[in-house]
């Protein structure tokens, strides 16, 4: 069985509490700009935001010896993790964040950052990776 360090997560994790930390952030304080807000540029922020969470997990198994079926495997898991951790932040902004509240639109965004980032890691890391 091939191990991966702690250590190897840690960009993960600090991302992890970063975007808790943004998704958070009680409602008056999360600046509104009107053209963007018109473009619906948070749902972009929302697929970034998530999809590199995705990615920055996925990557140690990437730089391990995993065969790439294996990867594949985690990189679904880790795709749906990250989906669900999405929805539990709508739970939370609703119940527990002062002016925000559940959007399932910005979960669907979160979700489909989840999704690219496991199409680009099964088409990028999915390789022998270059140590």
């Amino acid at each position: 069985m091939n191990k991966i360090s702690v250590k190897k997560f840690l960009p993960g994790i600090a991302w992890f509490f970063v975007v808790l930390i943004l998704m958070c952030m009680p409602g008056e304080d999360v600046p509104k700009v009107d053209w963007l807000e018109r473009i619906s540029f948070d749902k972009i922020v929302h697929i970034g935001v998530f999809g590199l969470l995705a990615v920055l997990f996925c990557w140690p198994f990437y730089k391990s010896g995993y065969a790439s079926k294996e990867r594949l495997q985690y990189f679904v898991k880790i795709s749906i993790a990250v989906s669900i951790w999405g929805l539990a932040i709508e739970f939370i902004q609703k119940f527990f964040i002062p002016g925000r509240s559940f959007d399932m639109v910005d979960w669907a965004a979160d979700s489909t950052g989840a999704a690219l980032s496991y199409w680009f890691c099964s088409k990028m890391f999915t390789r022998r990776p270059v140590t």
